[in-house]
């Protein structure tokens, strides 16, 4: 991975992948709201005469990011600018784009760039560009197996011990997804909420994998292991398609958080009840 560099001054990232659809039906799933919150995290689109004007994520407690909307051509683009990462940092420009193909197939592009005169910011765009592929890969299964589903969410993160590599063994095997491979079906062990489906994507740079569900319902499980702040974290995600999923995830949820609390229970705040 690397941040491309201009004369100008600009640095940029860029991310792509081929999905099926019609430029239409893929603009439904990266420029709406529940379309974005399909496969990425929860998004909103602030609207004003018919027209986005700011777009919001949620990253996790803490972690929401608004960027203003820049840019607005349906089916074709859209981009946004949001403020730096961190105080004294420059703006950052978005751009999400959909180019059609032959055969009902569109590239999705996704460019993240900022102006800078140094190298001070390089790392943290390519941060960016490196947690893109296992998100990449989830809009690709849920366009080709869930298209214009809504879809409800649930995830949990939690800081876990040793290192990235030791917190992914941890993860993986009490899941029972140790060592699977893509194409490998898989059903988790006895002590595991319900928990079976086809392993879509595995990498270990990062560590990331996502399973296509049948059981707790139809969606997509996505697991990984990463460093934060300079510790190991896991995080657990699902998200559950169709008109049951809200369903699922109510009836579900509780036996995930408990099993997810007690391989990795949160630290508990000096002073904190326990």
């Amino acid at each position: 991975m690397s941040v491309k560099k201009e004369p100008s001054g600009r640095r940029s990232v860029q991310v792509e992948v081929e999905v099926p659809g019609t430029p239409e039906e893929v603009w439904q799933a990266i420029a709406t709201g529940p379309g974005i919150s399909s496969w990425f995290v929860p998004a909103e689109f602030e609207v004003r005469d018919g027209k986005p004007v700011a777009v919001k994520f949620n990253f996790g407690p803490g972690m929401e990011s608004t960027s203003a909307v820049t840019a607005w051509e349906p089916p074709r683009k859209w981009a946004s600018q949001s403020s730096g990462w961190v105080p004294g940092s420059p703006p950052i420009a978005n751009e999400w784009s959909v180019e059609a193909r032959g055969g009902g197939i569109c590239i999705v592009r996704i460019v993240h760039s900022l102006f800078a005169s140094t190298d001070d910011w390089d790392n943290q765009l390519e941060g960016t560009e490196y947690g893109w592929p296992a998100f990449l890969c989830t809009l690709r299964i849920y366009l080709t197996h869930f298209r214009g589903q809504r879809s409800t969410m649930m995830k949990w993160m939690a800081p876990a011990a040793g290192t990235d590599a030791e917190a992914w063994e941890t993860l993986t095997a009490a899941l029972g997804l140790k060592g699977l491979s893509a194409g490998q079906h898989r059903t988790a062990p006895a002590g595991v909420p319900a928990l079976s489906g086809v392993m879509e994507y595995v990498t270990q740079s990062p560590y990331d994998a996502l399973l296509r569900l049948d059981e707790p319902g139809p969606g997509v499980a996505a697991l990984g292991a990463f460093s934060f702040g300079g510790q190991s974290m896991v995080a657990l995600g699902f998200f559950l398609y169709g008109d049951q999923a809200a369903g699922t995830v109510a009836q579900e949820r509780p036996l995930w958080e408990a099993w997810f609390q007690e391989r990795f229970p949160m630290p508990t705040e000096p002073g904190e009840s326990e």
